[in-house]
């Protein structure tokens, strides 16, 4: 089977398989999810188990188009073709719980999308109110000067003006260069680092890299080591601020494991791992500077 739908939660969480949710995981597999709920109550090792015993994927924003190709009980076999995998040739794999979607096909709106360029937003709609993320996209349907009116999975809502970007496409129109990729990773300084995250709830490493090319008009592979394989490859004496850097095992000669961008001068904006928070950091005596394998431009120079 192939269906699409699409993700009617505020971000749905992508897991290796229906059996991987443990009893705390319970915010994040209904309608609606509270991530803010989830999080704050976990401690290290539980935020780590979500790597160490790989049970998260990715994760999907409200809105999302997904090919449904399976179904377990309760849940859905998808294929996320906006996160490009070496992991499947249609997008990135995993599954979701089934009430997280819609069964309907996205159509390309008359007057394009909305979205979300500030963090967090918040949609009113007729049943009810939702915390968006950053970069979530709906089409629109008509707007004021100070609302915009979208249509979503849930029927019709209505967005801030001032929150949101307008684009042809679900990603913005206009490309940004290396600065802008920077720009729009120094607003999540700070951020809590998140295993699978993709929202600004909190992102993993490639996450954070993937999300601040997309907000400058680019979708690039949603893992670091995809990541490092794609793009226009930079020597190393020759990065420029929005160039993505590789670290890999072995001191450098290993298999890649981490992703940061380029903030100029010896130094990189990054998500480290659990436990840690989006940071810059200066390369220059640290392991980071022995693991450093490979560089990628993303944006056009």
């Amino acid at each position: 089977m192939k269906e699409r739908s699409v993700v009617n939660v505020a971000v749905a969480t992508l897991w290796t398989t229906p059996q991987s949710p443990r009893k705390r995981d319970e915010e994040i597999l209904s309608d609606p999810v509270d991530m803010e709920k989830w999080i704050a109550p976990q401690d290290y090792e539980s935020l780590l188990e979500l790597c160490d015993r790989n049970l998260i994927q990715s994760q999907l924003l409200f809105g999302t188009e997904v090919n449904v190709v399976g179904i377990e009980g309760d849940w859905s076999e998808v294929v996320v073709a906006e996160q490009p995998s070496s992991k499947c040739a249609d997008g990135y794999p995993g599954w979701i719980p089934s009430s997280q979607l819609s069964r309907e096909e996205r159509k390309v709106p008359k007057d394009g999308y909305a979205i979300v360029n500030v963090p967090f937003t918040e949609l009113e709609y007729e049943n009810g109110r939702m915390k968006l993320s950053y970069l979530t996209a709906l089409p629109v349907i008509n707007q004021t000067e100070e609302a915009v009116r979208v249509q979503t999975p849930k029927g019709p809502g209505t967005l801030r003006v001032d929150d949101i970007v307008f684009s042809s496409r679900t990603i913005p129109d206009v490309q940004g260069d290396g600065a802008a990729i920077v720009k729009d990773g120094e607003q999540f300084l700070d951020l809590p680092y998140l295993w699978g995250g993709m929202s600004a709830f909190g992102y993993d490493c490639s996450g954070f890299s993937y999300n601040m090319c997309r907000a400058n008009g680019v979708i690039i592979p949603r893992d670091a080591n995809d990541q490092a394989l794609h793009g226009k490859k930079v020597p190393l004496d020759a990065l420029a601020p929005g160039d993505l850097l590789f670290f890999a095992y072995e001191k450098g000669k290993g298999a890649v494991h981490h992703v940061g961008i380029y903030h100029g001068d010896g130094v990189m904006i990054h998500s480290p791992k659990t436990g840690k928070t989006i940071e810059t950091l200066l390369l220059k005596g640290t392991y980071y500077e022995e693991e450093l394998c490979e560089a990628r431009r993303y944006w056009k120079d």
